[in-house]
């Protein structure tokens, strides 16, 4: 127990020195990336600072599997270099036992990403879309969903426009039975719109069936005109509809399930965020698997030679998992394969084969 410890003292040891190495290195470029993109604006260095401090937890959390792979690597050679595991083997415990410590920490490490760690990257993400809305446009489009169907706002220097829709196409460029409540610089509500179908063309949207009512007027009611057709200038676009919504790592885990049930009942594909949701709980075994395809190619005594051949390869294992896990992300959310399987093969095939490697390293 008190030599399970150890090492497992030992792992976090490195993958705290590893992922603080990583967070030093993007923040400097991220902030650098923040000043020459909104140079224009004369953003301060304080607010670029902000802006990177937002935006590095959620890169940080994408290259997680790398950082333990990197981390994994550098315990066992360590280890190796000081004939720790010599020494391991020579108490009597196999190689494989002598894993359980920093594979279990991995694991729990990876449940408390995912449980802990998702909402709050979740969260930041969320926070910098916002605020680099605000810098590069000087207003939001925000896109949310509750019971009472799809929420859409776009601004302009004249005002805001909330949209209600009761439900929408795929695209989120067709909303049936759609309200827009407009409002001025001051916030106060003028106009209120109702119509059967609205549908987003290039600069505006084509409305059918349209009742306006001037809000500014005694009586809106009376003074309220109904057109057949007619348009309402927007600046939104398709893909700034999508964005809006689209991206399935700016919903804490907690929030994933209700959150696809709302976009299914707007009418939208949730195929990606359901995609997302299983790779987020996949995500201990993989970084399970990072530590293990480490251990096959690096634990072993120093004097064997080829230290560089082992982490070369050791490397180039961890890079071609977590590029096949990004390719099965992309195969999963475009429907070529099903969503368990884009999930949960990756990392239940890297553990297969590190163990196989492991098994015959081991045990000849």
């Amino acid at each position: 127990m008190t030599l399970s410890l150890y090492f497992v003292m030992r792992f976090l040891k490195v993958v705290a020195q590893v992922f603080f190495v990583f967070f030093g290195i993007m923040m400097l470029t991220d902030m650098v990336e923040q000043l020459r993109r909104f140079s224009a604006q004369n953003i301060s260095l304080t607010d670029a600072a902000t802006l990177a401090l937002l935006n590095i937890p959620s890169s940080l959390y994408r290259i997680l599997p790398l950082i333990f792979v990197l981390a994994a690597i550098a315990l066992f050679l360590a280890l190796a270099k000081s004939s720790e595991l010599v020494v391991v083997r020579a108490a009597g415990r196999s190689g494989l036992r002598f894993l359980l410590a920093p594979v279990t920490t991995a694991l729990a490490l990876g449940a408390f990403a995912v449980g802990v760690l998702n909402p709050l990257v979740a969260a930041t993400s969320k926070h910098y879309d916002d605020l680099y809305a605000r810098q590069a446009r000087g207003a939001e489009s925000v896109l949310s969903l509750s019971e009472n169907g799809l929420w859409l706002r776009q601004g302009t220097s004249d005002g805001q426009t909330v949209i209600n829709a009761a439900r929408a196409d795929r695209e989120g460029t067709r909303l049936f039975g759609v309200t827009f409540l407009i409002y001025d610089q001051n916030g106060t509500p003028i106009q209120r719109i109702e119509a059967e179908e609205a549908v987003l063309e290039t600069g505006a949207w084509a409305l059918t069936q349209a009742k306006y009512w001037d809000l500014t007027a005694p009586n809106p009611e009376v003074s309220a005109e109904v057109k057949p057709a007619a348009s309402l200038a927007s600046e939104l676009t398709r893909d700034r509809i999508r964005d809006s919504f689209g991206d399935p790592s700016s919903i804490p885990i907690w929030a994933l399930p209700g959150y696809i049930h709302k976009l299914e009942l707007a009418g939208f594909s949730a195929r990606s965020h359901r995609v997302w949701m299983q790779m987020e709980m996949a995500l201990p075994l993989l970084l399970a698997a990072m530590v293990l395809v480490a251990a096959g190619f690096t634990m072993r005594h120093a004097r064997s030679g080829k230290i560089g051949q082992s982490v070369l390869f050791a490397l180039a294992g961890g890079f071609a998992i977590f590029f096949l896990r990004n390719f099965a992300q992309v195969l999963g959310e475009s429907g070529q394969i099903s969503v368990y399987l884009a999930a949960w093969t990756p990392p239940v095939a890297a553990i297969l084969l590190s163990l196989g490697l492991l098994l015959h390293l081991e045990d000849g």
